[in-house]
């Protein structure tokens, strides 16, 4: 797909759709609306369920609006469509260790330097950045990254704190989500910038009805699952897509397997 056309799906961060990053007192829990019941009737509660406390400790938030998952102890793993450019970097503050990002006991922690995918927005595709932190996020677990393909499939677990529907207000409290597996080929069926899917670096996932998505602001942050050892294991970040939640507009995510080996040469670098 073109540039342009590309750019308007992107999970944007809050401060790319408002400007500025707002946080609502008790918003709406929700990562994403879930699925209407067959009979119609909507759940009392619009959308996903609020995180409890370590229930995903490599949670990231960035200053921009963007999420993100604790790689190593000192390098943050997001999308590059939630950064500029490659280089030092200061402006960025990564708040960790929390649910509630009102919460007194958040540690935050500045950027110091950005490493950008140098092949982002190319026809090989590569939506990732790794983000140095000033300093090692001490006692916050990692998320691992998947290495092959084998966990590109089945159910995915979703988190963030960005809008709780299309256009919403970003989120005070972690919210999850869960979401199937959909093939390339189903993804590109659903047209418009979906034609363009990059197959070899994109994975996508939502409900054929809509419902439950990643939303604006949850650019960057992680799509999961455990693997067979029963460990939580990245398999996407949180990309494109158009609209939230809309029928037959699933969730497009950088395919964290394909560039494994690239973000793990990065990281070594940093």
């Amino acid at each position: 797909m073109s540039t342009n056309t590309w750019f308007s799906a992107l999970k944007k961060s809050a401060v790319a759709i408002a400007g500025a990053v707002t946080i609502v007192g008790l918003a709406s829990p929700a990562a994403a609306a879930p699925p209407p019941s067959s009979d119609g009737v909507q759940p009392q509660v619009v959308g996903g369920t609020r995180a409890a406390q370590g229930e995903f400790p490599w949670m990231v938030r960035l200053s921009m609006g963007c999420g993100g998952a604790l790689y190593t102890p000192q390098i943050v793993l997001t999308a590059a469509h939630c950064v500029s450019r490659t280089g030092a970097n200061t402006s960025i503050t990564a708040t960790l260790g929390v649910v509630d990002l009102q919460s007194s006991s958040a540690i935050k922690i500045k950027s110091t330097y950005v490493h950008r995918s140098p092949t982002y927005d190319t026809s090989t595709g590569g939506d990732w950045a790794l983000i140095k932190l000033a300093s090692p996020a001490t006692g916050i677990p990692t998320l691992k990254i998947a290495t092959t393909k084998a966990y590109d499939n089945g159910t995915f677990d979703i988190a963030g704190w960005g809008g709780a529907r299309e256009g919403g207000a970003q989120q005070r409290y972690l919210l999850k989500a869960q979401v199937p597996f959909v093939s390339d080929a189903s993804c590109k069926a659903s047209g418009g910038s979906y034609s363009g899917l990059i197959s070899s670096a994109e994975i996508c996932a939502g409900f054929p009805q809509g419902g439950v998505d990643t939303c604006q602001g949850d650019s960057g942050g992680p799509m999961f699952r455990k693997d067979n050892n029963g460990e939580w294991v990245e398999v996407g970040i949180v990309s494109w897509g158009e609209g939230c939640a809309r029928a037959g507009k699933p969730g497009v995510y950088t395919e964290v397997s394909t560039f494994a080996t690239a973000i793990a040469a990065a990281a070594a670098r940093l």
